[in-house]
């Protein structure tokens, strides 16, 4: 045995200090089988502190096991004579017992059983309560802690809990799954005062019956008159205690995530479902009759949704009452709920009849007064109200589609939701408003979702919210749209991704920041608010509480805020008060007119001279576009008229970044104009008829030509070259174009002009002759001076065709045939793919 020993160490020593390294002189396994593995792990130890050496450290453990006798026991032998391993981090101790895991699954000849399996699990468990926690599933595993006595293993774990170590005990607790037969109450209290919620929610997160126990324990401890402190005097000596975490407030947030998380029954929490309504009612007071910024009829609709028929809640909003108003107020209220007389303060009882009418005089009187102060102060709808829609059926949507989904309309979009006031989940939008110059449509969506539901046509909505926000080609207003876009998409799962796909979007938002940097001082600060008695408003103190948000940038830029007493009104409420369409719509008109101010003056306002640049959203899209300084005309031209571009080469990806996806078009310039004519029909999948050759000018795409017979042409060539003759300027300049532009051009291939316009041999009602020009009643000038000479002559010409907007002249040349021959391929061609 000393032998071996020495051998031993003189081999690592001769090892480490041999000046090459690759000659190495490791001891054989079967010099270790019998012995004791402290050798083994003197030797690792070793091979440990140099990183180099780490290959041939997994080589050695793996010898080394397997010429230990019990690598088993070994393994607990070398963690009970090390501590390297109890710290955090990646230690020795847990390199050695993942590489024995994973030999043990090469060799399960080695595992254990019996008596022999159970004095090595005892021996982990006392390891397991010191170690840290990347240790102990591979512990677990190797020593299958989960086939062992569940008594014995409970017992453990209340060892360790009576020794403090709650922590260590939950965790062990969530490892061998030993939760059911456990006290939810007494394993959790000790990691709540130590602000240990997270494993909290780890110990009962897969076992709903413990969620619901945890959740009525801590719903008792919210209860009116329960003393927290009779639970924290039982953990007085606890370490890293933090009694200012354990509250009632922790308690009830805790409660409500607790909720949330695992989607139980809030009827299960009766008290702190009170206490957030209690903290809701002292909130909707402080709105009404401190900063007086909500009406009584939202103050009135949420009190009475907050209070329902708790009999509790109904008390304290009589005490609230009596506080914040008077006896009289306190009095109409106990009326409202019913309550009995013994729930009644001393003088409410008294003042309940007597000053009933009286009050509401009054407060028809405020009313009026106020609506007035209203009108003179704020911001007002400038369109009259009939052009105010409110929608509730899909066939009252579609005129609204039609009108909105149009390439370069510039809309206004707003939200409305009910507030939630702190309660569980997002809210839902009620409404939708979308304004465009002359009108605004109100979308009710609850209504509109109860008809999808019914008449089976649930896409059809969502497919034209989001035709709307990803059509670059129509500018979206918006104000903080990101989060509208959210609580859209928690109404209405078809929308989740709206966002991602929103192109052309417009947050003002993002300028009201802009002008925040540019010009400080326009925002005024805060004026201190003054408690007000309810009798007297903030009008009639001379205060007024700052405007903020879009009111605020409203007022910057048009010169009034908006009114927003109507923003915390029960949206979801039907039928919806005037006064609620009316702060509907405005909210959404008034972005319109900001939009117009801005981009009519914008340097006045500190902004860029490129205000789509500076107002421009998130979109991928519109971060492609921001980086075209100025757009290409053929850019302008598809994103006004709503057109595709057709391009080939290098000018693709440039002009594609111009306009909406879908709108621009590469075509092989390698190929004959008719494979490409082919390539384009099949892409769009479009069928043409021999009628739609020629049916639009070349020049500037307009279909309405003017028929115009060869001996009115005649006549007005001749008063052309009269006129030049007799040195018309004008006529002269018009008269400079180029022959070769109108000279054998195409005809049109309709044979009738469109409708609006006379094709009898007369002059048309509205023109005049003008020597070189004839000029219609919009103010175009037929370029008749361009038709070349002869052309008049030819008798097969019997009739010339005239743009009605650029005043181009075409005739039936001698390649029109060849022309229309080439066409009538492509058609043929066409045809049969699409059969």
């Amino acid at each position: 045995m000393a032998t071996r020993v020495i051998y031993v160490k003189y081999a690592l020593w001769w090892q480490w200090n041999s000046p090459d390294i690759t000659r190495q002189i490791t001891p054989s396994p079967s010099s270790f089988r019998g012995q004791d593995p402290l050798l083994l792990l003197k030797t690792l130890q070793l091979l440990w502190t140099k990183k180099e050496m780490k290959k041939q450290l997994k080589e050695e453990i793996r010898r080394g096991f397997a010429g230990l006798e019990d690598p088993l026991a070994g393994l607990l032998d070398m963690l009970e004579s090390s501590s390297d391993w109890k710290g955090k981090g990646h230690s020795l101790g847990y390199y050695i017992t993942t590489e024995l895991q994973l030999w043990i699954k090469e060799h399960p000849a080695v595992q254990q059983s019996g008596i022999k399996l159970k004095n090595l699990q005892a021996r982990v468990l006392r390891i397991l309560a010191q170690c840290p926690a990347n240790l102990l599933d591979p512990l677990i595993s190797i020593y299958q802690l989960h086939t062992a006595d569940r008594n014995y293993l409970l017992g453990h774990v209340s060892h360790l809990y009576h020794k403090g170590d709650y922590k260590e005990a939950a965790i062990l607790s969530i490892k061998l799954k030993l939760q059911p037969d456990q006290d939810v109450e007494k394993m959790c209290t000790p990691l709540l005062l130590q602000d240990k919620t997270n494993l909290v929610e780890d110990y009962v997160g897969e076992y709903p019956e413990l969620q619901s126990k945890l959740l009525q324990i801590l719903d008792t401890w919210c209860e009116p008159g329960f003393n927290i402190r009779d639970i924290t005097r039982q953990y007085q000596g606890l370490s890293r205690y933090k009694p200012d975490k354990f509250n009632r407030r922790m308690l009830s947030k805790l409660v409500f995530r607790l909720l949330d998380r695992f989607n139980v029954d809030p009827g299960l929490c009766p008290n702190v479902i009170n206490q957030r309504h209690l903290r809701t009612l002292n909130y909707l007071f402080y709105k009404r009759f401190v900063e007086k910024t909500m009406t009584q009829e939202n103050w009135t609709d949420h009190v009475q949704s907050t209070v329902g028929e708790n009999r509790w809640l109904q008390g304290h909003l009589i005490q609230l009452l009596i506080s914040y108003c008077d006896l009289k107020t306190a009095a109409r209220w106990a009326q409202h709920c019913n309550l009995p007389k013994e729930m009644l303060p001393y003088g409410v009882a008294d003042e309940l009849q007597k000053l009933q009418i009286q009050e509401r005089v009054e407060e028809a009187t405020k009313a009026d007064n106020y609506e007035e102060s209203k009108k003179k102060d704020h911001y007002q709808l400038p369109i009259p109200r009939a052009n105010i829609h409110f929608l509730q059926t899909w066939e009252e949507t579609l005129q609204c589609w039609e009108k909105v989904l149009q390439p370069g309309q510039v809309v206004g979009i707003d939200m409305e939701w009910r507030p939630s006031f702190g309660m569980v989940g997002k809210p839902r939008v009620s409404l939708l408003q979308i304004a465009l110059n002359d009108e605004v449509f109100l979308l009710d969506l609850p209504r509109l979702l109860e008809h999808a539901e019914t008449e089976g046509g649930k896409e059809k909505l969502p497919h034209f919210i989001q035709m709307l926000y990803s059509d670059a080609a129509i500018t979206k207003l918006g104000y903080g749209m990101s989060g509208d876009l959210s609580s859209l998409a928690a109404t209405w799962p078809a929308l989740k991704d709206t966002d991602k796909q929103a192109q052309g979007v417009v947050d003002l938002l993002t300028v009201d920041k802009q002008l925040q940097k540019s010009s400080i001082d326009w925002k005024k600060g805060a004026q201190k608010v003054d408690v007000l008695c309810p009798e007297q408003s903030n009008e009639d103190r001379g205060f007024r509480q700052p405007e903020k948000g879009l009111s605020l940038l409203v007022q910057h830029v048009l010169g009034k805020p908006l009114d927003k007493t109507e923003q915390l009104s029960n949206w979801e409420k039907r039928p919806l008060r005037e006064e609620q369409i009316l702060y509907a719509a405005s909210d959404a008109y008034c972005l319109l007119e900001i939009y117009e101010k801005l981009c009519k003056d914008p340097a006045s306002f500190g902004l860029s001279s490129d205000l789509t640049a500076s107002l421009v959203g998130k979109s991928r899209a519109k971060k492609q576009l921001n980086k075209q300084e100025v757009l290409s005309p053929s850019g302008q031209i598809a994103r006004q008229e709503g057109r595709v571009i057709l391009t080939s080469g290098l000018p693709y990806q440039t002009l594609q970044s111009q306009v909406a996806e879908g709108r621009c078009f590469s075509v092989n310039c390698s190929e004959k104009a008719k494979e490409q004519a082919l390539q384009v029909l099949k892409h769009f999948n479009v069928q043409v008829s021999l009628a739609d050759i020629f049916s639009r000018c070349q020049v500037c795409n307009c279909d309405k030509y003017l028929k115009v017979s060869r001996e009115r042409m005649r006549q007005l060539v001749e008063g052309s070259r009269q006129a030049l003759g007799d040195g018309n300027a004008g006529c002269l300049a018009r008269s400079k174009e180029k022959p070769s532009q109108s000279c054998d051009a195409t005809m049109p291939a309709c044979n009738a002009a469109q409708p609006g316009y006379t094709l009898h041999s007369e002059w048309p009602e509205g023109l005049d002759q003008c020597g070189a020009s004839m000029v219609l009643a919009g103010g175009t000038v037929l370029q008749v001076a361009a038709i070349p000479p002869g052309v008049l002559d030819k008798p097969e010409l019997t009739d010339f065709y005239c743009c009605t907007r650029c005043g181009k002249v075409f005739w039936e040349g001698s390649h029109f045939g060849r022309v229309v021959s080439q066409f009538q391929d492509v058609l043929v061609t066409a045809g049969d793919e699409h059969l």
